[in-house]
Parts: C-alpha cells; sequence; structure tokens
C-alpha cells in the first residue's frame, strides 16, 4: 500500500511543540506520536529533523515533515528552502510539506521558482502544499505538489477569517484541483471533524485540539472565565 492510501480516511496527527512550549522536546514528540498511533492514527504531521527522527524510532506511521524556521527577508516560515528541503529528505519523511502562500520566499525567489528546482532534484518525493486561499491551492496544483491543504488558511493576511475550519475552501479544493485535499486548520471538535469529512477530503490533519494541553487548557479556563 503506498503512502497516500495509508492516509486516505484517515486521521494524521500534527505532533509539535515550539521551543516557548513546556512540551518541547524530541522525545516528548515521539510518545505523543505513539499515544496517537495507538488512538489509531493514520500518520503523524512533525516539525524538526530531530522530532521526526525519534519520532520514526518509535512508530511506523507516514510522517508529514516540516521545518519551521523564520528568515528574516521573508514571511514564509514552512520549509522555506531548498536547505530545509534536503534536510527533511535525509531524514526519511514520506511526505514533505511546503509553505505554498503567494509570499515571496528567501532570496527573493518565487515559489515557482523554487518548486520547479525541488521537483527536478527530487522527483520521486511527494510534497504537500501548505495554502491559505483558492487561488494559492489553484496555483499549486498546476506546478504539480501531489497533495494541497488548507493549512495556512486564517493565518495570513489574504485569508483572514473567523478561525473556523473553511468548509467552503476543503469544497472547493476538493472539486476543482483534481489533488489529494488535506483538510488542516483549526479542527477543534468533532462537529466539525464531521463537517470536514464530508466535504469529501483525502485526509485530515489536526493538532492542537489533540496534542497541544496548553492551548486546550486555555479554551477551558476562557469558559470558565465566562469569554
Amino acid at each position: 500500500m503506498n503512502v497516500l492510501e495509508k492516509i486516505k480516511g484517515g486521521l494524521v496527527v500534527s505532533c509539535q511543540a515550539l521551543e516557548d512550549e513546556p512540551l518541547h522536546s524530541s522525545f516528548i514528540m515521539a510518545k505523543m506520536a505513539k499515544a496517537a498511533k495507538l488512538g489509531g492514527a493514520a500518520g503523524i504531521r512533525a516539525n524538526s529533523v530531530q522530532d521526526i527522527i525519534e519520532i520514526k524510532k518509535e512508530v511506523d506511521l507516514p510522517v508529514i515533515g516540516i521545518i519551521k524556521i523564520n528568515y528574516p527577508d521573508s514571511l514564509v516560515y514552512i520549509t522555506p528552502t531548498e536547505k530545509e528541503i534536503d534536510a527533511l529528505v535525509k531524514c526519511g519523511c514520506e511526505i514533505i510539506a511546503i509553505g505554498a502562500t503567494c509570499r515571496v520566499r528567501p532570496n527573493n525567489q518565487t515559489l515557482e521558482t523554487f518548486f520547479t528546482n525541488v521537483r527536478k532534484k527530487y522527483p520521486n518525493k511527494l510534497f504537500m502544499a501548505d495554502c491559505a486561499t483558492y487561488d494559492e491551492g489553484k496555483n499549486a496544483a498546476a506546478l504539480g505538489f501531489d497533495l494541497i491543504g488548507t493549512t495556512l488558511n486564517g493565518y495570513t493576511d489574504e485569508s483572514k477569517n473567523d478561525n473556523t475550519p473553511n468548509f467552503n475552501l476543503m469544497s472547493a479544493f476538493v472539486r476543482d484541483l483534481k489533488k489529494p485535499v488535506i483538510a488542516e486548520g483549526n479542527i477543534w471538535t468533532i462537529e466539525q471533524l464531521q463537517q470536514v469529512k464530508e466535504c469529501g477530503v483525502h485526509a485530515v490533519v489536526m493538532g492542537s485540539a489533540i496534542t497541544r494541553p496548553m492551548l486546550i487548557t486555555q479554551r477551558f479556563v476562557n469558559i470558565m472565565k465566562g469569554n
């Protein structure tokens, strides 16, 4: 069974903790991934080479790998340059996700130029486009990305919304792009997940609602405070 079949109709759990979060640790993320697998997850999304290496020691699920890094000359922070691509290929993640917004990349590079070079270098690798808008998804599909995700919807100036899952965008991607669509971003409840499934997506990525206890706690505390 190939990688896309393995995650089809499944839940991919994002196991990430940034440096300023209490659970920032490759050891902890590997245990998070193991817990996700025991719960029935079809795959893992992970950030950084160190986390991916440790996660792969713990589980045999497909990994969507990213490297989040800030460059001073660009707002793109999800796998922004070929340096990060090379590192993710080397550590063996099955799918590499790339920020595929309309923003200019480091060294004043366009997504078109960047991905053309990457695809030529790694013709057999699976690449996922993390998009924010319909036009970005359409562009990524035309460029030859293997999967199209709604990951960045609501997180860019071009896609500000009310921070609920964008079901319309998911449905439009499924209808128009003829690529496996990965629903990701602001999915918090069972009811929302059911609506996402009804959009016909290939798979769903959930992170904060499962693996970020600080944010989960904040949501409940806000209810207690009446916010």
